[in-house]
């Protein structure tokens, strides 16, 4: 469903845009100019989400009136036969000029860095993609940025705990919130979800948990800190839990996947690829359940304060920002939420892995 809302009013602009434009050709001097305003009203809101959505290799904390970036740059480092670095405000790499680094030309195009001649020239192909010449983009990027903040932080913060409780098992400071949100995930997710073996996994539990969760309140700030809604983000989370389970899995696990006992041998012939494929489409759905949800629920509430801009009425300036709180206090639970669902999918594959069919061993004996 929410994600449903954030496709309707993602699909406003598109079809205010189109409507504009087919107002232009009909009516008006002064209604053409209207609705051009309208139509470029329409795509700067629209560029602007695309702008939010995507990564980038600045940090912008705001624009002015003029349109100029409020904000500092970030280092660029791409390896093109030796590795070469600068930062991304360096003569106009942020506006799609060429920049020489070592004889070499580069260009910044979509966020994406192609290797380019002096005047910057970029070759498409007919379905409008460059085919220049792509170097390996090892920059530090906003969402590297975060990611790097958030892990320092996770690590002083709870090494600070850990080192609290050898004096002390009262918890203090921010120990008394994050204490019972750790013995939540032990009681409610790791140990009804893996059984007795569940200490072997909580490190792991509590640390995808709380990164997802730190990252998903990041991503409500007004600065485009959109790390759980880019996909390679996701699927690295994602592949960890495949990784931890595939080789956590214990025998039954794999009998269970290859020759799954008491049934049919034509029916385990059939049954063999769909159980290796289910072994893909787990964490696969991990990644587009996170990504598809956080991504959601920042188009949606953009989207909504675009509208304030597009149809600029009283009605508007009171509807949309209205809506826009309670979709944004609704995405402040869903950042929770996600988190909480990642985590016990995680568990609940890791469970379905180690567990230990005793039944059928009694049975056998």
């Amino acid at each position: 469903m929410f994600k449903k809302f954030a496709v309707l009013f993602y699909s406003i602009f598109v079809l205010n845009l189109v409507s504009a434009q087919h107002g232009e050709a009909t009516a008006g001097a002064a209604p053409a100019q209207e609705l051009s305003e309208k139509d470029k009203v329409s795509k700067e809101n629209k560029e602007f989400i695309d702008h939010h959505l995507l990564d980038a290799h600045d940090f912008t904390l705001m624009v002015d009136k003029e349109g100029h970036h409020i904000g500092f740059p970030l280092p660029v480092i791409v390896y093109d036969n030796g590795f070469h670095s600068f930062m991304s405000n360096k003569e106009g790499f942020m506006h799609g000029e060429p920049t020489e680094v070592d004889g070499s030309f580069y260009v910044l195009h979509h966020e994406k860095i192609y290797k380019t001649d002096a005047a910057g020239t970029i070759t498409l192909d007919d379905h409008g993609h460059p085919t220049n010449e792509k170097p390996l983009d090892l920059s530090i990027t906003k969402s590297v940025l975060i990611i790097l903040l958030v892990s320092i932080f996770m690590l002083v913060l709870f090494g600070g705990m850990a080192k609290s409780y050898k004096k002390s098992v009262v918890p203090t400071g921010a120990a008394r919130f994050l204490e019972p949100l750790i013995i939540f995930v032990r009681d409610e997710v790791a140990i009804p979800n893996i059984g007795h073996k569940y200490k072997r996994f909580m490190g792991y539990l509590l640390t995808v948990f709380f990164f997802i969760l730190f990252l998903n309140v990041l991503g409500l700030m007004p600065f485009g800190i959109n790390v759980t809604g880019n996909i390679t983000m996701t699927f690295f989370l994602a592949i960890l839990t495949y990784l931890i389970t595939t080789f956590s899995a214990n025998k039954d696990y794999w009998k269970h996947i290859f020759w799954m006992p008491g049934v049919p041998v034509p029916m385990k012939l059939i049954m063999l690829p769909i159980e290796l494929l289910g072994t893909i489409t787990k964490p696969f759905a991990l990644m587009i359940r996170l990504f598809a949800n956080m991504t959601a629920g920042h188009i949606v509430v953009m989207s909504l304060i675009g509208l304030i801009y597009v149809f600029k009425n009283f009605i508007a300036g009171v509807a949309f920002p209205f809506l826009t709180l309670v979709i944004y206090l609704l995405e402040v639970l869903v950042a929770f939420l996600q988190a909480y669902i990642f985590t016990m999918l995680s568990a609940l594959f890791i469970g379905m892995a180690v567990e230990e069919h005793e039944h059928e061993h009694h049975a056998a004996h």
